[in-house]
């Protein structure tokens, strides 16, 4: 397997017996060990109404995790950029990267991250919830950064303090986006993983240099739950695989105990449904997860691989990433 540089997606997760205080603390705990161990960056994902995550606001969460450490890069995996104006995420930005110069990442996502009546309530209006404008607003979201407004608006902060702007997504659109606009592209494997290998290669084929970038570069987030043995990670796994059933269901709630998903029944549809997520991803003992990752990074060879560790116990949270880190390097 070949060498892959490491990172971490955070979704801050609430447990079902926590408060979300207790969740972003432990998200900065998370954030302070993962540069100890040396991970390349640290990020944390916008999602709105949903009881079980406390990153709905990442400009806010990221302020506080830059704070709290001194290396490693922090970013948005990401902002979901239908939900604001682009001169708003500019100047948070550009205020972040001002307060901490070199470490911010921006990426930036064209799906609302929520459910329709929810993204409404975040703009007050249908404007722009739509993806057909998503090329312009990320196009004039550059340009604040860069002076480029052409009605001579200032971003302030923003503009000469450009994060490293990143897009993500889980479709080739957004592998399309990137490539054409010359920027580093994320792929959400963890999300849609039938679409990585596609994805990516559409990405690669159709790069422009740019300003930003000379060359492709890619990161593929993967979900990783590692333990000493395959059965204790999938006792893990369980909370993660119950949040996206419920989440399917349109019934998202705080993270589960893994004895709380243990017993929940499960239809044979959501049964189904976790099974073909887990097969694509990184889960079990640290032999099984080095044979599935030198498997995913064959096929899919990013820069970067990002580990997302849904976990219920901040501690077993941690070793799942440390034995995780170990299985892939080796």
């Amino acid at each position: 397997m070949s060498a892959v540089t490491l990172s971490v997606l955070d979704l801050a997760p609430v447990q079902s017996d926590a408060t979300a205080g207790d969740a972003l603390h432990a998200t900065t705990r998370f954030a302070q060990h993962a540069e100890e161990q040396g991970f390349r960056r640290f990020w944390v994902a916008e999602h709105h109404n949903m009881p079980g995550i406390a990153s709905a606001a990442p400009a806010v969460v990221l302020a506080h995790l830059a704070a709290s450490t001194s290396r490693i890069r922090v970013g948005s995996g990401g902002v979901m950029l239908p939900n604001h104006p682009p001169l708003v995420v500019a100047e948070q930005f550009g205020t972040l990267e001002s307060l901490h110069p070199g470490r911010i990442d921006l990426g930036i996502g064209r799906a609302p991250g929520t459910d329709p009546v929810t993204a409404r309530a975040l703009r007050r209006s249908a404007e722009g919830l739509g993806g057909d404008a998503f090329p312009q607003e990320l196009t004039a979201l550059i340009g604040f950064f860069r002076g480029a407004d052409p009605h001579g608006i200032v971003a302030s902060p923003g503009l000469g303090a450009e994060p490293q702007v990143w897009l993500l997504g889980s479709s080739g659109y957004s592998a399309q986006v990137a490539a054409v606009l010359g920027l580093p592209f994320a792929f959400a494997h963890h999300i849609a993983p039938d679409n990585t290998v596609a994805a990516l290669t559409l990405y690669r084929d159709n790069f422009r240099p740019s300003q930003t970038l000379s060359e492709p570069y890619t990161i593929v987030a993967a979900s990783a739950i590692c333990a000493d043995t395959d059965a204790e990670a999938d006792r893990l796994a369980a909370p993660r695989d119950l949040a996206f059933a419920n989440l399917r269901s349109g019934r998202p709630q705080a993270l589960a105990t893994p004895e709380q998903a243990a017993g929940f029944p499960g239809t044979d549809a959501e049964r189904h449904f976790a099974a073909q997520r887990r097969a694509a991803q990184l889960q079990g003992s640290p032999e099984t997860v080095r044979a599935q990752a030198a498997q995913l990074l064959d096929a899919t060879s990013p820069d970067e691989l990002m580990l997302n560790t849904l976990v219920y116990d901040l501690d077993a949270r941690i070793r799942s990433l440390d034995l995780t880190k170990k299985a892939i390097d080796g």
